[in-house]
């Protein structure tokens, strides 16, 4: 459970609500050009993770102990991280060297994150497992809003040429408003915040035993690997959720993703709107997996995967029909925030967003388990990387290209229209991970 408090801040600060909108809309020449390099950037990270993921789990099915690999995929998650102070406004000739950073530690997140699911299934009984994982995500969500108050309570400006934070006092050792010290201080703060906190996952969480010398077992893994990949047609339930999964997957992803850099063009929110929004989504999402989790005992991990996802194209349309004169593709008249019409409603999304994403992705880990076989639980989750990520370019590239090539290039829409249509492909990811789980089975119905 503390690896994946030790974990969420990389998503909560770096991806969803501090460092992503600060990158499109101070590093990049505009927030719609940024949105267009942040879409490229997650795809090729997205495609590279794809590839390797389920080699790396066959590799380690077949040898035996994941720690070792998580420590060197903390260590390169703590080094992406670090390496974003770099981020100055307006790129300073670096632009290209942070984007490539943040993938870096983007993939060290992802590696890390298959190799300790697969861990968790040997800890406790099946008729738990819902409970732990949704225990163990509402613990992240802990952390990454511990972390988030922190970062906006002691390090980022709360309004531009205000001198100070939420607490009213100055940014904490010397972080310069100016060149936005505190959003960039975000990157090294995280890595600092995995690499303490994950030891106590190194200390007591059991590891597998050693089982063969990793010459042998590359070739032995990766034989594996691609039997188990040309079988899949024949495992009906297993082919349809890792095809569910790679398209809801993506598309939450592409929310989390997008959205600090959404708000902050559409609504034109400073940092600390957008924190105070992911204050309230964290919150939000503890209370999700926490209940997601038992109601994934009661009722299994298939029920809540599907209203989760239910709520999120819901939601994912209201968010595409809302901008500050328009209220779900109502003409309102524009009113400062930020506590006017549209940012009330968007309080209200980012509310629904973190509750339902986190029981969908705490359940969504113990469905995968219902899919896998006993021997072979980091493969499964290899390739439950490899289902989420497989497709991960799509969303980003399609955001992009929405966003760029037809929004602005072909439409001719503002900056703030074309981001608004440029979200709107992921709600059709969403609906198509809702049909392909009617082919799903969970641990009730083997």
């Amino acid at each position: 459970m503390l690896f994946d408090w030790a974990a969420q801040p990389f998503h909560t600060l770096l991806i969803t609500f501090v460092f992503a909108r600060y990158f499109a809309a101070e590093v990049a020449p505009d927030p719609a050009t940024g949105q267009i390099w942040w879409g490229y950037m997650l795809a090729v990270t997205g495609i590279f993770i794809a590839i390797l993921s389920p080699i790396l789990g066959s590799i380690a099915d077949a040898t035996g102990p994941r720690k070792p690999w998580i420590a060197g995929f903390v260590i390169l998650t703590a080094l992406g991280a670090g390496f974003l102070w770099w981020a100055v406004p307006g790129g300073g000739g670096v632009t290209f060297w942070v984007l490539v950073a943040f993938g870096v530690g983007m993939t060290g997140m992802e590696f890390a994150s298959v190799f300790n699911n697969a861990i968790m299934p040997d800890l406790v009984p099946r008729e738990t497992l819902g409970r732990l994982s949704g225990s163990a995500w509402a613990l992240g969500y802990v952390g990454g809003l511990l972390a988030l108050i922190i970062v906006l309570a002691a390090m980022v400006e709360s309004s531009p040429g205000s001198g100070h934070t939420l607490l009213g006092i100055a940014p904490v050792l010397g972080l310069d408003a100016v060149v936005h010290g505190g959003e960039r201080a975000a990157g090294p703060f995280t890595a600092l915040w995995i690499v303490v906190f994950i030891i106590p996952f190194f200390l007591f969480t059991p590891d597998t035993v050693r089982r063969a010398r990793i010459d042998g077992a590359i070739r032995s893994g990766l034989a594996d690997l691609f039997e188990t990949i040309r079988d899949l047609p024949k495992n009906r339930s297993l082919f349809a959720y890792l095809g569910s999964s790679m398209f809801y997957r993506d598309a939450l992803n592409g929310l989390f993703g997008f959205g600090g850099i959404y708000a902050g063009g559409v609504l034109k929110w400073e940092a600390t709107q957008l924190g105070l929004f992911g204050i309230l989504a964290a919150i939000t999402g503890i209370i999700g997996a926490l209940y997601g989790g038992r109601m994934d005992d009661q009722l299994g991990p298939k029920r809540v995967v599907t209203g989760s996802i239910v709520i999120l194209i819901i939601v994912s349309a209201i968010i595409i029909t809302t901008d500050r004169e328009t209220l779900l593709l109502m003409p309102v008249e524009a009113m400062p925030g930020p506590f006017a019409a549209p940012d009330i409603l968007f309080y209200i999304c980012g509310g629904l967003i973190g509750a339902a994403g986190g029981s969908l992705q705490a359940a969504s880990r113990t469905l995968m388990v219902d899919q896998a076989s006993g021997g072979n639980m980091t493969k499964a989750f290899g390739l439950y990387a490899l289902s989420g990520k497989a497709t991960s370019f799509i969303a980003p590239v399609l955001v992009a290209l929405f966003t760029g090539v037809i929004g602005q290039q072909l439409l001719g829409l503002s900056d703030s229209a074309a981001q608004r249509f440029g979200i709107s492909p992921l709600i059709l990811l969403f609906v198509i991970g809702l049909i392909l789980l009617r082919w799903v089975k969970q641990h009730q119905e083997s």
